[in-house]
Protein backbone atom coordinates (compact mmCIF):
# COMPACT_ATOMS: atom_id res chain seq x y z
CA UNK A 1 0.00 0.00 0.00
CA UNK A 2 1.60 3.38 -0.93
CA UNK A 3 1.73 6.41 1.14
CA UNK A 4 -0.94 7.85 -0.89
CA UNK A 5 -3.63 5.20 0.11
CA UNK A 6 -2.34 4.82 3.30
CA UNK A 7 -3.21 8.71 3.75
CA UNK A 8 -5.95 8.17 2.39
CA UNK A 9 -7.39 5.17 4.31
CA UNK A 10 -6.35 6.96 7.74
CA UNK A 11 -8.33 10.75 7.20
CA UNK A 12 -11.13 8.07 6.19
CA UNK A 13 -11.44 7.08 9.66
CA UNK A 14 -12.54 10.74 10.75
CA UNK A 15 -16.28 11.62 8.50
CA UNK A 16 -15.54 14.56 6.52
CA UNK A 17 -12.15 14.70 6.63
CA UNK A 18 -10.87 13.27 3.67
CA UNK A 19 -13.31 15.56 1.79
CA UNK A 20 -11.35 18.43 3.23
CA UNK A 21 -8.18 17.78 2.81
CA UNK A 22 -9.05 17.25 -0.84
CA UNK A 23 -10.46 20.53 -0.91
CA UNK A 24 -7.49 21.91 0.71
CA UNK A 25 -5.02 20.24 -1.92
CA UNK A 26 -7.07 21.45 -4.71
CA UNK A 27 -7.22 25.18 -3.53
CA UNK A 28 -3.28 24.77 -3.23
CA UNK A 29 -3.42 23.62 -6.76
CA UNK A 30 -5.27 26.21 -8.25
CA UNK A 31 -3.25 28.75 -6.72
CA UNK A 32 0.22 27.16 -7.74
CA UNK A 33 -1.38 26.78 -11.32
CA UNK A 34 -2.86 30.10 -11.40
CA UNK A 35 0.22 32.39 -9.75
CA UNK A 36 -2.16 33.43 -7.46
CA UNK A 37 0.84 36.05 -5.69
CA UNK A 38 1.78 37.30 -8.84
CA UNK A 39 -1.78 38.38 -10.21
CA UNK A 40 -2.11 39.45 -6.11
CA UNK A 41 0.56 41.78 -7.15
CA UNK A 42 -1.12 43.03 -10.43
CA UNK A 43 -4.03 43.60 -8.23
CA UNK A 44 -2.59 45.46 -5.63
CA UNK A 45 -0.55 47.71 -7.88
CA UNK A 46 -3.70 48.98 -9.58
CA UNK A 47 -5.43 48.91 -6.53
CA UNK A 48 -2.47 51.57 -5.17
CA UNK A 49 -2.91 53.90 -8.38
CA UNK A 50 -6.84 53.66 -7.88
CA UNK A 51 -6.87 54.19 -4.23
CA UNK A 52 -6.88 57.97 -4.16
CA UNK A 53 -9.71 58.49 -6.69
CA UNK A 54 -11.51 55.86 -4.78
CA UNK A 55 -11.22 57.64 -1.69
CA UNK A 56 -11.86 61.19 -2.75
CA UNK A 57 -14.80 59.80 -5.08
CA UNK A 58 -16.18 57.80 -2.09
CA UNK A 59 -15.40 60.18 0.87
CA UNK A 60 -16.27 63.50 -1.30
CA UNK A 61 -19.81 62.11 -1.29
CA UNK A 62 -20.31 61.51 1.92
CA UNK A 63 -18.80 64.44 3.19
CA UNK A 64 -22.30 66.48 2.37
CA UNK A 65 -23.46 64.57 5.36
CA UNK A 66 -21.24 66.48 7.61
CA UNK A 67 -23.82 69.19 7.51
CA UNK A 68 -26.33 66.86 8.50
CA UNK A 69 -24.44 64.64 11.06
CA UNK A 70 -22.73 67.88 12.73
CA UNK A 71 -19.25 68.68 13.49
CA UNK A 72 -19.34 66.03 16.56
CA UNK A 73 -20.54 63.54 14.77
CA UNK A 74 -17.84 63.71 11.99
CA UNK A 75 -15.23 64.32 14.56
CA UNK A 76 -16.18 61.25 16.06
CA UNK A 77 -16.54 59.22 12.61
CA UNK A 78 -12.90 60.83 12.02
CA UNK A 79 -11.59 59.45 15.24
CA UNK A 80 -13.50 55.81 14.63
CA UNK A 81 -11.69 55.66 10.96
CA UNK A 82 -8.27 56.52 12.49
CA UNK A 83 -8.71 54.11 15.69
CA UNK A 84 -10.20 51.40 13.07
CA UNK A 85 -7.30 51.68 10.47
CA UNK A 86 -4.37 51.62 13.51
CA UNK A 87 -5.37 48.19 13.68
CA UNK A 88 -4.44 47.25 10.02
CA UNK A 89 -1.70 50.07 9.00
CA UNK A 90 1.24 51.68 10.80
CA UNK A 91 1.04 55.30 12.70
CA UNK A 92 2.76 56.58 9.58
CA UNK A 93 0.86 55.53 6.83
CA UNK A 94 -2.29 56.93 8.72
CA UNK A 95 -0.54 60.18 8.85
CA UNK A 96 1.03 61.04 5.96
CA UNK A 97 -1.82 59.22 3.42
CA UNK A 98 -5.32 58.00 4.98
CA UNK A 99 -5.99 60.90 7.22
CA UNK A 100 -4.96 64.24 5.43
CA UNK A 101 -7.39 62.56 2.77
CA UNK A 102 -10.25 61.71 5.23
CA UNK A 103 -9.88 65.15 7.23
CA UNK A 104 -10.12 67.19 3.78
CA UNK A 105 -13.39 64.86 2.36
CA UNK A 106 -15.16 64.53 5.56
CA UNK A 107 -14.94 68.35 6.60
CA UNK A 108 -17.13 69.35 3.60
CA UNK A 109 -18.93 68.32 0.25
CA UNK A 110 -16.11 67.76 -2.53
CA UNK A 111 -18.02 69.28 -5.38
CA UNK A 112 -14.66 69.43 -7.37
CA UNK A 113 -14.67 65.73 -6.56
CA UNK A 114 -18.32 64.82 -7.10
CA UNK A 115 -18.39 66.51 -10.28
CA UNK A 116 -16.22 66.42 -12.94
CA UNK A 117 -13.50 65.21 -10.89
CA UNK A 118 -16.05 62.41 -9.62
CA UNK A 119 -16.29 61.35 -13.70
CA UNK A 120 -12.69 60.75 -13.85
CA UNK A 121 -12.38 58.97 -10.46
CA UNK A 122 -14.96 56.89 -11.93
CA UNK A 123 -12.70 55.84 -14.91
CA UNK A 124 -9.41 55.48 -12.88
CA UNK A 125 -10.90 54.22 -9.83
CA UNK A 126 -12.33 51.37 -11.55
CA UNK A 127 -9.41 49.75 -12.78
CA UNK A 128 -8.95 48.45 -9.51
CA UNK A 129 -11.89 46.48 -9.91
CA UNK A 130 -11.11 45.54 -13.47
CA UNK A 131 -7.98 43.89 -12.66
CA UNK A 132 -10.04 42.52 -9.83
CA UNK A 133 -12.37 40.66 -11.77
CA UNK A 134 -9.89 39.26 -14.49
CA UNK A 135 -7.44 38.00 -12.05
CA UNK A 136 -11.09 35.96 -10.08
CA UNK A 137 -12.27 34.90 -13.48
CA UNK A 138 -8.87 33.28 -14.10
CA UNK A 139 -8.60 32.01 -10.68
CA UNK A 140 -12.24 30.17 -11.52
CA UNK A 141 -10.45 28.90 -14.95
CA UNK A 142 -12.61 31.37 -16.81
CA UNK A 143 -10.30 33.56 -18.21
CA UNK A 144 -10.77 35.30 -21.21
CA UNK A 145 -14.31 35.05 -21.28
CA UNK A 146 -15.38 38.32 -21.41
CA UNK A 147 -14.36 40.93 -24.07
CA UNK A 148 -12.44 44.06 -23.09
CA UNK A 149 -15.34 46.68 -23.86
CA UNK A 150 -17.43 44.05 -21.70
CA UNK A 151 -14.94 43.87 -18.80
CA UNK A 152 -15.03 47.66 -18.35
CA UNK A 153 -18.90 48.03 -18.49
CA UNK A 154 -18.86 45.53 -15.69
CA UNK A 155 -16.40 47.59 -13.74
CA UNK A 156 -17.41 50.74 -13.87
CA UNK A 157 -21.40 49.87 -12.78
CA UNK A 158 -19.62 47.85 -9.97
CA UNK A 159 -17.38 51.25 -9.04
CA UNK A 160 -20.78 53.27 -9.22
CA UNK A 161 -22.59 50.72 -7.20
CA UNK A 162 -19.78 50.65 -4.78
CA UNK A 163 -19.93 53.92 -4.39
CA UNK A 164 -23.80 54.39 -3.68
CA UNK A 165 -23.80 51.55 -1.19
CA UNK A 166 -20.49 52.51 0.67
CA UNK A 167 -22.13 56.32 0.99
CA UNK A 168 -24.65 54.41 2.77
CA UNK A 169 -22.85 51.38 4.78
CA UNK A 170 -19.48 53.08 5.57
CA UNK A 171 -21.03 55.90 8.05
CA UNK A 172 -23.11 53.76 9.83
CA UNK A 173 -19.57 51.33 10.41
CA UNK A 174 -17.42 54.06 10.88
CA UNK A 175 -19.77 56.04 13.35
CA UNK A 176 -19.46 52.63 15.74
CA UNK A 177 -21.70 51.22 18.23
CA UNK A 178 -21.12 53.46 20.86
CA UNK A 179 -23.18 56.54 19.07
CA UNK A 180 -25.53 54.06 17.30
CA UNK A 181 -26.45 53.33 20.34
CA UNK A 182 -27.41 56.55 21.41
CA UNK A 183 -29.83 56.69 18.29
CA UNK A 184 -31.95 54.09 19.90
CA UNK A 185 -34.41 53.69 21.94
CA UNK A 186 -33.48 52.11 25.17
CA UNK A 187 -35.02 49.07 24.82
CA UNK A 188 -33.42 48.52 21.87
CA UNK A 189 -29.78 48.87 22.84
CA UNK A 190 -29.24 45.17 23.49
CA UNK A 191 -29.22 45.10 19.30
CA UNK A 192 -25.69 46.93 19.53
CA UNK A 193 -24.61 43.16 20.88
CA UNK A 194 -24.98 42.20 16.92
CA UNK A 195 -23.10 45.17 15.45
CA UNK A 196 -20.21 43.81 14.89
CA UNK A 197 -21.26 40.21 13.60
CA UNK A 198 -23.35 41.93 11.35
CA UNK A 199 -20.20 43.94 9.68
CA UNK A 200 -18.84 40.62 9.54
CA UNK A 201 -21.31 39.10 7.57
CA UNK A 202 -22.17 42.16 5.13
CA UNK A 203 -18.76 41.64 4.70
CA UNK A 204 -19.11 37.96 3.62
CA UNK A 205 -22.32 38.16 1.73
CA UNK A 206 -20.59 41.68 -0.41
CA UNK A 207 -17.57 39.40 -1.18
CA UNK A 208 -19.84 36.27 -1.95
CA UNK A 209 -21.66 38.73 -4.67
CA UNK A 210 -18.68 39.67 -5.72
CA UNK A 211 -17.12 36.55 -6.98
CA UNK A 212 -20.78 35.61 -8.18
CA UNK A 213 -20.38 38.86 -10.54
CA UNK A 214 -16.81 38.27 -11.19
CA UNK A 215 -17.25 34.63 -12.94
CA UNK A 216 -18.19 34.29 -16.48
CA UNK A 217 -20.24 31.01 -16.07
CA UNK A 218 -22.60 31.70 -13.59
CA UNK A 219 -22.81 29.51 -10.12
CA UNK A 220 -25.49 28.89 -7.54
CA UNK A 221 -25.13 32.26 -4.94
CA UNK A 222 -24.13 29.74 -2.34
CA UNK A 223 -21.20 28.68 -3.95
CA UNK A 224 -18.87 31.46 -3.28
CA UNK A 225 -20.08 31.86 0.50
CA UNK A 226 -17.32 29.18 1.80
CA UNK A 227 -14.51 31.73 -0.47
CA UNK A 228 -16.20 35.24 1.24
CA UNK A 229 -15.49 33.29 4.50
CA UNK A 230 -11.94 32.36 4.45
CA UNK A 231 -11.12 35.87 2.26
CA UNK A 232 -12.20 37.68 5.89
CA UNK A 233 -10.54 35.61 7.78
CA UNK A 234 -7.48 35.43 5.84
CA UNK A 235 -7.73 39.16 5.47
CA UNK A 236 -8.18 39.53 9.20
CA UNK A 237 -5.45 37.76 10.26
CA UNK A 238 -2.84 38.62 7.84
CA UNK A 239 -3.77 42.71 8.12
CA UNK A 240 -3.25 41.72 12.68
CA UNK A 241 0.16 40.19 11.30
CA UNK A 242 1.37 43.09 8.78
CA UNK A 243 0.35 45.44 11.39
CA UNK A 244 2.48 44.01 13.94
CA UNK A 245 5.72 43.45 11.64
CA UNK A 246 5.75 46.47 9.97
CA UNK A 247 5.62 48.46 12.97
CA UNK A 248 8.61 46.82 14.07
CA UNK A 249 10.42 47.28 10.03
CA UNK A 250 9.50 50.28 8.66
CA UNK A 251 7.56 51.96 11.60
CA UNK A 252 8.49 54.90 13.77
CA UNK A 253 10.06 53.09 16.31
CA UNK A 254 12.94 51.62 14.22
CA UNK A 255 15.68 53.25 11.64
CA UNK A 256 13.93 52.50 8.13
CA UNK A 257 15.82 52.55 5.09
CA UNK A 258 12.70 53.46 3.17
CA UNK A 259 12.48 56.84 4.49
CA UNK A 260 9.02 58.92 2.92
CA UNK A 261 8.25 55.83 0.38
CA UNK A 262 7.24 53.87 3.99
CA UNK A 263 3.61 54.93 4.16
CA UNK A 264 3.10 54.19 0.29
CA UNK A 265 5.18 50.58 0.40
CA UNK A 266 2.73 49.79 3.59
CA UNK A 267 -0.46 50.67 2.12
CA UNK A 268 0.71 48.53 -1.18
CA UNK A 269 1.95 45.78 1.33
CA UNK A 270 -1.64 45.39 2.65
CA UNK A 271 -3.96 45.77 -0.61
CA UNK A 272 -0.97 43.18 -1.75
CA UNK A 273 -2.13 40.83 1.04
CA UNK A 274 -5.89 41.68 0.38
CA UNK A 275 -5.79 40.84 -3.21
CA UNK A 276 -4.37 37.47 -2.08
CA UNK A 277 -6.54 36.58 0.40
CA UNK A 278 -9.38 37.63 -2.62
CA UNK A 279 -7.52 35.55 -4.69
CA UNK A 280 -7.39 32.54 -2.42
CA UNK A 281 -11.05 32.33 -1.43
CA UNK A 282 -11.64 32.53 -5.29
CA UNK A 283 -9.69 29.31 -5.58
CA UNK A 284 -11.69 27.72 -2.60
CA UNK A 285 -14.55 27.93 -4.24
CA UNK A 286 -13.27 27.11 -7.79
CA UNK A 287 -11.72 23.47 -5.91
CA UNK A 288 -14.73 22.77 -4.37
CA UNK A 289 -16.56 23.58 -7.85
CA UNK A 290 -14.24 21.28 -9.30
CA UNK A 291 -14.88 18.51 -6.32
CA UNK A 292 -18.17 18.80 -5.96
CA UNK A 293 -19.77 19.62 -9.66
CA UNK A 294 -22.97 22.18 -9.71
CA UNK A 295 -24.50 23.02 -12.73
CA UNK A 296 -23.83 26.43 -14.50
CA UNK A 297 -26.08 28.87 -15.04
CA UNK A 298 -26.24 31.04 -17.87
CA UNK A 299 -25.21 34.49 -17.42
CA UNK A 300 -28.45 36.80 -17.53
CA UNK A 301 -27.88 39.16 -20.06
CA UNK A 302 -27.61 36.05 -22.45
CA UNK A 303 -30.81 34.48 -20.68
CA UNK A 304 -32.70 37.89 -21.47
CA UNK A 305 -30.71 37.38 -25.06
CA UNK A 306 -32.66 33.63 -25.52
CA UNK A 307 -35.89 35.05 -24.04
CA UNK A 308 -36.27 37.89 -26.31
CA UNK A 309 -35.05 35.90 -29.15
CA UNK A 310 -37.81 33.43 -28.72
CA UNK A 311 -40.34 35.90 -28.23
CA UNK A 312 -39.30 37.36 -31.72
CA UNK A 313 -39.76 34.13 -33.04
CA UNK A 314 -42.94 33.58 -31.81
CA UNK A 315 -44.53 36.40 -32.98
CA UNK A 316 -43.40 36.27 -36.47
CA UNK A 317 -44.80 32.64 -36.69
CA UNK A 318 -48.20 34.45 -35.65
CA UNK A 319 -48.05 36.60 -38.09
CA UNK A 320 -47.33 34.77 -40.70
CA UNK A 321 -49.90 32.68 -39.42
CA UNK A 322 -52.14 35.70 -39.85
CA UNK A 323 -51.20 36.95 -42.90
CA UNK A 324 -51.87 33.55 -44.36
CA UNK A 325 -55.27 33.37 -43.03
CA UNK A 326 -55.84 36.78 -44.47
CA UNK A 327 -55.40 35.87 -48.02
CA UNK A 328 -56.96 32.72 -47.99
CA UNK A 329 -60.25 34.43 -46.02
CA UNK A 330 -61.44 36.02 -49.53
CA UNK A 331 -61.00 32.51 -51.31
CA UNK A 332 -63.14 30.81 -48.74
CA UNK A 333 -66.09 33.42 -48.73
CA UNK A 334 -66.21 33.22 -52.66
CA UNK A 335 -66.59 29.25 -52.61
CA UNK A 336 -69.41 29.81 -49.89
CA UNK A 337 -70.87 32.04 -52.20
CA UNK A 338 -71.16 29.66 -55.23
CA UNK A 339 -71.89 27.05 -53.54
CA UNK A 340 -74.89 29.23 -51.84
CA UNK A 341 -76.10 30.04 -55.23
CA UNK A 342 -75.45 26.66 -56.68
CA UNK A 343 -77.92 25.62 -54.23
CA UNK A 344 -80.13 28.50 -54.81
CA UNK A 345 -80.54 27.68 -58.23
CA UNK A 346 -82.43 23.88 -58.93
CA UNK A 347 -80.61 22.08 -61.48
CA UNK A 348 -82.64 21.29 -65.05
CA UNK A 349 -84.64 18.27 -64.75
CA UNK A 350 -84.48 15.90 -68.18
CA UNK A 351 -87.00 15.24 -70.10
CA UNK A 352 -87.81 11.26 -70.13
CA UNK A 353 -86.26 11.38 -74.04
CA UNK A 354 -83.46 13.39 -73.84
CA UNK A 355 -80.15 12.53 -73.14
CA UNK A 356 -77.53 14.12 -70.96
CA UNK A 357 -75.88 15.91 -73.65
CA UNK A 358 -78.77 17.42 -74.66
CA UNK A 359 -80.89 18.34 -72.06
CA UNK A 360 -84.89 19.39 -73.21
CA UNK A 361 -87.28 21.23 -70.96
CA UNK A 362 -90.03 19.22 -69.23
CA UNK A 363 -93.27 19.56 -70.20
CA UNK A 364 -94.47 19.62 -67.28
CA UNK A 365 -92.73 22.77 -66.25
CA UNK A 366 -93.85 24.83 -68.89
CA UNK A 367 -96.24 27.69 -68.30
CA UNK A 368 -99.50 28.09 -69.98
Amino acid sequence: MGVKSTLRHELSRVPGLLGLARLAAGTFRVCMKHRVTGLAAEAGFFALLSLPPLIFGLLGAVGYLGHWLGPDIVGQVTANIEHYASGFLTEQSLRDVIMPTVNSALSAGRPDVVSVGFLLSLWSGSRALNVMLDTVSIMYGHGGHRGIVQARMLSLSLYFGGLIFGAIVVPLIVIGPDILSGWLPPGLRFLMVFYWPLVGGLTILTLATFFHIATPGRLPWLRHLPGGVLTLAIWVVASMMLRWFLGRSVGDHSASIYGPLAAAIVVMTWLYFLGIAVLIGAALNSASVRLWRAPERTPVHERAIEWIGDGVTRLREQTVETETGRLKLPVTRVESAERRRSRAIPEPVLAEDATPDEPRLDSRRAIG
